[in-house]
């Protein structure tokens, strides 16, 4: 069973204790900089990253640091709506606006009002309704299924993604116009498996966190539940750290976390000969080619974009998330 959406975000929150972002890695240092400077504004974000990687956590502190942290949270994820009933759930809709409805409905962009609405997997969103989200964004008011009248709105809308949005631009498949009305300020959110230096904090945190939320004291981590835990890539990336120490936690029977109490998946395999045949991720032999063709272009970035056959702002973002800090 994969662990869900809403249980990735308890990992690190609640609506009554403050979103933390956990991490003394450069890259998170980065991002709580970011955050610090950019929540007291009312600029959109951009937040981009893999599946599991934190991207509503983040959306949650930048609500929380931001002038509108008493208003509402209100999160969507677009791509888990049906394309036919997202648009009501967003805008709402007006009594009969379809057979069978009785009442008027708001919609997520009204339950926002005065807080921050959180626009998760805004790239699966359809061109007809990224337009009508364009549009709510520039006017300041929507107009809910069936209606007619402008509804006007006080919010701050923040986004996220796991495509690559400059492609699907070029593809046709998302406006570039909304993209820079969205992405006013961005942040890459990397990968578990490029975060070796927090990955012990991590887990700490999360033991913790989760000792107290079952009421289960943990005493202490065998060391090869630990080395387990560092030689497993993470394609779930923190969601699947999280699950896999809340079972640990759960199943622990005398408060020490051994590698017998997590999942089966990662308990079957030793730490050391998971380490010796370990085979590199696609993201790291990215990682890789892009710094030898920086390398061979001397550190010239329009040089090295053009080796790589991507554009040179494409160049400069995936330098920023995998660390590549070359002159």
């Amino acid at each position: 069973m994969q662990p869900t959406r809403s249980t990735h975000a308890a990992l690190h929150t609640s609506r009554s204790v403050k979103p933390v972002v956990v991490g003394s890695s450069a890259a998170m240092r980065e991002i709580r900089s970011v955050i610090r400077r950019a929540a007291p504004t009312n600029a959109s974000v951009l937040i981009r990253g893999e599946t599991g990687t934190g991207k509503e956590l983040v959306a949650r502190a930048f609500h929380a640091e931001s002038h509108r942290a008493a208003g509402p949270f209100v999160a969507v994820n677009c791509a888990a709506i049906p394309e036919h009933l997202l648009e009501s759930e967003l805008f709402g809709h007006e009594k009969g606006a379809f057979t069978g409805t009785t009442g008027r409905r708001t919609g997520r962009f009204e339950r926002a009002n005065g807080g921050t609405l959180f626009l998760d997997e805004i790239g699966d969103m359809s061109a007809p309704l990224q337009a009508k989200i364009l549009r709510a964004l520039q006017e300041r008011e929507i107009e809910r299924v069936g209606g007619s009248a402008p509804v006007r709105v006080n919010l701050r809308v923040l986004a996220a993604t796991h495509r690559d949005l400059e492609a699907a631009i070029t593809a046709g498949e998302f406006r570039s116009d909304l993209f820079y009305r969205l992405a006013v300020v961005e942040i890459e959110l990397p990968p578990l498996r490029n975060r070796g230096a927090d990955l012990d904090e991590l887990i700490d945190h999360l033991v913790a966190l989760f000792a107290r939320q079952h009421g289960r004291p943990v005493t202490s981590l065998a060391e090869p539940f630990r080395a387990r835990l560092h030689a497993h890539d993470w394609p779930g990336n923190v969601r699947e750290l999280g699950n896999a120490i809340e079972r640990a936690v759960v199943m622990s029977k005398d408060g020490v976390l051994r590698q017998g109490e997590l999942p089966k998946t990662l308990a079957a395999l030793p730490a050391s000969e998971t380490v010796a045949c370990r085979f590199p991720t696609l993201a790291e032999a990215e990682r890789e080619h892009i710094r030898k063709a920086l390398e061979l272009a001397g550190g010239n970035r329009s040089q090295a974009a053009r080796l790589l056959g991507i554009e040179r702002n494409t160049l400069a973002r995936k330098m920023k998330k995998y660390g590549l800090l070359h002159p």
